[in-house]
């Protein structure tokens, strides 16, 4: 591997068969992940997350706090601040219910995977600390799926503050794969006097990394990523602080990134548009080239 692309051994065969039109599509789950980031005194770090090894998708693999929309969040009603949710549909490209949900889900990942909550008693502010055996019993029950989101924040009558995300691209899992997601990635800056932690069962380890030398990692083949994640970290690197990426968020193009394939002189060619590095050419016989 001549960098640190995940690259699913299961992939040929499964795209053989999309082309043989033997495979059909499973239609893809909403999802939204988030791009922590934290000024220092170069450039922003940004917060990234291992996979544990036992995971059977994208094992050892580095990724964002990220998880599936709770369909629990499409139609309560929340303490709201920061752009509207019309505003917040027309940006994501959804309904106002499915625009709530998607940015529930991106601040409840955050929460659940790193301990940082991006909401507070008011408008204008943020929980200052989310330790302690409360807020950990909480955590654990949005974990477990006994708690929405929405219920949360309502039993603790805080505020969801949209106004500290930026939306930052989409993509969506190739129509090959047997799990799919369609998965908005998001920035945000981490809240003064909160901290990170691995709070979350599914990583094995958390750092925070500029984006330059995560890139670079990823290129020596020392750090294994998807595609989204290395695309992302990439597109960060030019940014000097966390407000200026998040500045920088609302004129970003949100038109969903899919990879294609092709059947094309006796190799199956996977490619995703707009990102020429990701682009593999698959003998028919199986190997990845």
């Amino acid at each position: 591997m001549a960098n640190g692309q995940w690259y699913p051994p299961e992939w040929p065969e499964r795209i053989r068969a999309l082309a043989e039109g033997t495979l059909t599509p499973v239609p893809p789950k909403r999802a939204a992940t988030v791009m922590l980031l934290k000024d220092t005194d170069t450039t922003p770090v940004v917060h990234m997350l291992r996979r544990r090894a036992s995971m059977a998708f994208a094992a050892g693999a580095y990724a964002y706090p990220g998880g599936g929309v709770d369909p629990r969040d499409d139609e309560h009603q929340i303490r709201w601040a920061g752009p509207t949710r019309a505003w917040w549909a027309n940006r994501l490209g959804v309904d106002e219910t499915s625009a709530q949900a998607v940015v529930c889900a991106a601040v409840r990942e955050t929460y659940e995977e790193a301990g940082v909550l991006l909401a507070g008693p008011t408008p204008d502010t943020v929980v200052g600390d989310t330790t302690g055996d409360e807020w950990e019993a909480d955590r654990a029950a949005l974990v477990a799926r006994d708690l929405s989101f929405a219920e949360f924040l309502d039993r603790r009558g805080l505020v969801l503050r949209s106004d500290l995300l930026g939306a930052w691209t989409r993509w969506i899992t190739p129509e090959f794969e047997s799990r799919r997601y369609d998965t908005w990635f998001f920035v945000a800056a981490l809240p003064e006097g909160q901290r990170t932690r691995n709070a979350s069962t599914e990583a094995d380890r958390t750092v925070w990394i500029h984006p330059a030398d995560a890139a670079a990692s990823y290129d020596k083949g020392e750090l294994t990523m998807m595609p989204p994640t290395i695309a992302t970290l990439r597109q960060l690197v030019p940014y000097g602080t966390a407000a200026d990426a998040l500045a920088a968020a609302p004129e970003r193009d949100l038109t969903p990134v899919l990879a294609k394939a092709r059947l094309e002189n006796g190799e199956l060619i996977l490619a995703w548009p707009g990102h020429d590095e990701f682009t593999k050419h698959i003998p028919t016989g199986g190997a990845s080239a």
